[in-house]
């Protein structure tokens, strides 16, 4: 009898290994990879589809890109003060320009068309960041937050949510009623929407309609975002001062990956795989293996 006890014992703390494996989302055994501290502020990491890593060192008005061979280099400088990216379906690179408050779209030569400059005749406070729909719309926050280096009053828009519709032509308030809109990213194929209040320390989630409009918002969780990601488990991905924190699609934390940094402002997918968690963090660039991937 006791050796059957023994044995059961043995399943059941097996079977509870095996849940917090499956909750899990880093690799076994994984450790936060420091790639590189020789920056000034890191934003915005976004990843090609061959899975090369793209992100910007604002104070320094540059864009790096990090290859799937590890290779770490300056890929354009100046590129507008650049903040959020995101590439669309054409492998453009959408940048957050905060330099003039612009959405610039970047082509693989490197150059690059100015999409917009504000709105009803106004200018945006300063788009933040930007992701892009299965149809093509564009959508970005634009949150206020004073630069040195603008020559312009206070804001002339709320801090709202827009989308420039697939032919890039008819620019509207997605939505609003936000004190600082700032991480945005969607899942395309399940036409869901997530937008961080940072402001308000609340993340709302939305149904992306056939026609591209946002319905049904919904509080997701009681925190803020900087940035965001989501695997292909449906996870989101938060970042601030306490690291990478995990959410799963019902919105309770299930993991937080610690950052040795004041602030951890962004995060991608990226790698050969998809399957690379790269954090960016005040200075610097890190990275985590996975074992969930990002959606592609």
């Amino acid at each position: 009898m006791l050796s059957r006890f023994f044995m059961l014992l043995a399943i059941a703390f097996s079977c509870v290994a095996t849940r917090a494996q499956e909750a899990s989302v880093t690799a076994p055994n994984a450790e936060l990879e420091l790639l590189s501290a020789d920056f000034k502020f890191t934003e915005g990491p976004a990843a090609d589809k061959a899975g090369n890593v793209y992100f910007t060192d604002q104070p320094n008005d540059r864009i790096l890109r990090l290859t799937t061979e590890g290779k770490l280099e300056t890929w354009l400088q100046p590129c507008g003060r650049s903040n959020g990216l995101f590439f669309d379906q054409d492998g453009n690179l959408l940048a957050c320009a905060d330099e003039k408050n612009e959405l610039w779209s970047i082509a693989p030569d490197k150059s690059h068309e100015v999409l917009l400059t504000g709105f009803d005749g106004k200018l945006f406070n300063g788009p933040n960041d930007v992701w892009v729909g299965k149809d093509g719309s564009i959508y970005f926050t634009d949150p206020y937050y004073q630069r040195p280096y603008w020559e312009r009053g206070e804001p002339q828009l709320p801090r709202q949510v827009y989308r420039l519709a697939p032919d890039r032509k008819q620019l509207t308030i997605a939505a609003e009623g936000f004190k600082q809109p700032n991480g945005i990213v969607g899942d395309a194929e399940k036409g869901i929407l997530y937008v961080a209040d940072i402001g308000d320390n609340k993340t709302y989630r939305y149904r992306i309609g056939d026609d591209g409009q946002l319905a049904e918002r919904e509080l997701f969780c009681a925190q803020g975002s900087d940035g965001m990601t989501i695997d292909n488990r449906g996870n989101l991905y938060l970042t601030g001062r306490a690291g990478v924190s995990v959410f799963s699609p019902s919105g309770d934390e299930i993991q937080v990956i610690a950052v040795p940094r004041n602030w951890t402002a962004n995060v991608c997918f990226g790698g050969a795989e998809h399957s690379t968690l790269f954090i960016t963090a005040s200075d610097s660039l890190f990275k985590i293996q996975m074992q969930v991937a990002g959606i592609r």
